[in-house]
């Protein structure tokens, strides 16, 4: 070492620095939402898979598409800094991270969009990028009846997060993923631009941000298909022991006709043990009975098969029209609203 030059920087001057940094950058953008440093908020440094940690240099919470567009045209013109768009932080590898550079907490645009409209016909809901499914899902049946066609099996996810994913759960077999329910979106691209696209309209951009994990820009709006929502959901779980047997009956119901099946089948694995996570007492078979283990083969290998059916129906159906469905099975009802406190677990 030749020389060095140093300065002592007490933690309040620091702080203080970080403080006006803040400010400068907030003012020169002109945003309508907020600005913290890295430092303050440890929410934009994590996800759900917990593989790593980077801090950003700014967390911002947008106030709407316009906010987000000044924030990727500003880190557009600055080499190497980086945005990342976060929904509710279940990316698993990092991707809702971006290591000293800007953050956007989408959840801050969660109320932007709600609209009913009509669309050839069909009823859809314009709704943001950074709401919750579950917010969409609770206020579209309690609304107006009507029901996201697709959703995911956990609803605390963003809509632009699971679009720019694909959005599969136990209705994808009848509808598609959530990707194929979407008739619209705006999108703020990589150049900062607002674009509105459908298949119709910039259609190289509507299927390229749909199911394209967040590499042609951030879905800020979308406009999702919806239909009549039941009154009630008979719920149905089948444990198996034999993969052969779980394959067999999924492919076999998932193949059925509309109106000869379920509207939900979704097939998962869990331990064969007493792991209060991922064993026998995550698989509950009804709200009052807990999984009990005397009833398996003495043949069943380490892990367990569950099918998890729904048939939805209205309070005026006939039971021998419900029963011809699943009278296969050990069943239960469920109101709408318990179905989706399930779903949320």
């Amino acid at each position: 070492m030749i020389a060095c030059l140093g300065r002592i920087v007490h933690d309040s001057d620091a702080e203080s620095k970080l403080d006006d940094d803040v400010s400068t950058i907030f003012n020169s953008l002109n945003l309508q939402g907020s600005i913290e440093n890295g430092d303050v908020s440890g929410i934009a440094s994590k996800d759900f898979g917990g593989l790593y940690s980077f801090k950003p240099l700014y967390l911002i919470r947008p106030s709407g598409a316009e906010d987000i567009s000044r924030i990727v045209k500003a880190a557009a013109g600055t080499p190497h800094l980086t945005v990342a768009a976060r929904g509710n932080g279940h990316s698993i590898n990092g991707q809702a991270m971006a290591d000293g550079g800007y953050v956007i907490d989408m959840r801050s645009t969660g109320e932007n969009h709600f609209k009913l409209l009509t669309v050839n016909g069909s009823p859809c809901i314009d709704v943001s990028g950074g709401a919750l499914w579950e917010d969409v899902l609770r206020r579209c049946v309690s609304r107006f009846g009507l029901a996201p066609r697709s959703w995911t099996d956990y609803l605390s996810l963003t809509v632009g997060g699971t679009l720019s994913n694909a959005g599969v759960s136990g209705q994808a077999f009848r509808y598609g993923p959530q990707t194929s329910n979407v008739t619209e979106l705006e999108v703020v691209t990589g150049k900062g631009d607002i674009t509105v696209c459908s298949e119709t309209q910039n259609p190289e951009l509507f299927f390229g941000a749909l199911g394209g994990l967040g590499q042609f820009g951030i879905i800020t709006r979308a406009r999702v298909k919806l239909q009549p929502a039941p009154d009630m959901v008979r719920w149905i779980r089948v444990v198996y022991a034999e993969f052969e047997e779980f394959t067999r009956d999924a492919e076999l119901l998932v193949s059925q006709k509309e109106d000869e099946s379920f509207d939900y089948v979704e097939g998962f694995v869990f331990c064969n043990n007493d792991d209060p996570v991922n064993g026998w007492p995550s698989v509950q078979l009804n709200p009052d009975q807990e999984f009990n283990p005397a009833h398996l083969p003495q043949t069943a290998g380490p892990v367990l098969y569950c099918l998890e059916l729904g048939f939805h129906y209205r309070n005026s159906d006939q039971p021998s029209t419900v029963d011809m469905v699943t009278f296969f099975f050990l069943t239960f009802d469920l109101t709408v609203n318990n179905r989706l406190r399930r779903i949320l677990r």
